[in-house]
């Protein structure tokens, strides 16, 4: 039978030993482990910044589709398609081309200006290939949440990488007789240049930019990163 002083003795005790355990961690934060892990970790603020940013990407993306299939009727010339299209490139409604499921983002990029794509539409493949690339940038599991707290920082990297690619890509690629792969900001009939798709991409380039910061990245880093391939992000 323990009396109330033998009590307050080993509440006592146990109250250093969590002290003591608190200082512990505290050290053990100064390693350079434990600091890694708190880097991979988006906490606070930042999970609301970067869950905007993703809904923000998906925006984008939907504008961007929408706009190219406007100024490049070739690829499909159905409106109402445009729609089916879009809600299948967003997992929703009739699934399309089930031979595209599989490809992780880069292949389909590379689909979408190669020479000979694996379908006809450019646009539904550029399209699918940018909305992969957020998924497999910010682990969403395909949908338009975050589904955890951790963010690869080398994800985000290739993810502008890619994005960058793509950006130049649009406005260069032509076909064998020389027309653009894909219409853009050409000049109008009244020489005004819609600089429409120029905001998308640089928008989402340029959150990208500030979740590779908020990650721990430099800014300055990101141009030796530049690939003139569309690599892999996952």
């Amino acid at each position: 039978m323990f009396s109330a002083t033998s009590f307050r003795s080993r509440m006592h005790l146990k109250d250093m030993l969590a002290a003591c355990l608190m200082i512990m961690v505290v050290i053990s934060g100064c390693t350079p482990g434990f600091r890694k892990g708190c880097r991979d970790a988006v906490c606070g603020p930042d999970v609301k910044i970067i869950a905007y940013h993703l809904g923000r990407y998906y925006k984008c993306i939907e504008e961007l589709v929408q706009r190219l299939y406007a100024k490049n009727p070739r690829y499909e010339p159905d409106h109402k398609r445009w729609k089916i299209k879009l809600s299948a490139i967003f997992g929703q409604g009739e699934m399309l081309y089930p031979n595209l499921q599989e490809m992780a983002s880069h292949q389909l990029l590379d689909e979408a200006f190669s020479p000979n794509p694996i379908i006809p539409d450019r646009v539904f493949l550029l399209g699918l290939g940018l909305k992969r690339s957020i998924d497999e940038a910010y682990d969403t599991g395909g949908t338009f949440f975050l589904t955890g707290c951790q963010i690869d920082l080398r994800r985000l990297q290739r993810l502008y990488s890619n994005m960058a690619q793509v950006n130049w890509r649009m406005k260069t690629y032509r076909d064998v007789s020389g027309r653009l792969l894909f219409v853009t900001n050409e000049v109008g009939e009244d020489g005004y240049i819609n600089m429409g798709f120029e905001v998308i991409m640089t928008q989402m380039l340029t959150r990208i930019e500030d979740d590779i910061y908020l990650r721990g990245g430099l800014e300055k880093n990101l141009a030796f990163r530049l690939s003139a391939i569309f690599i892999s992000i996952i």
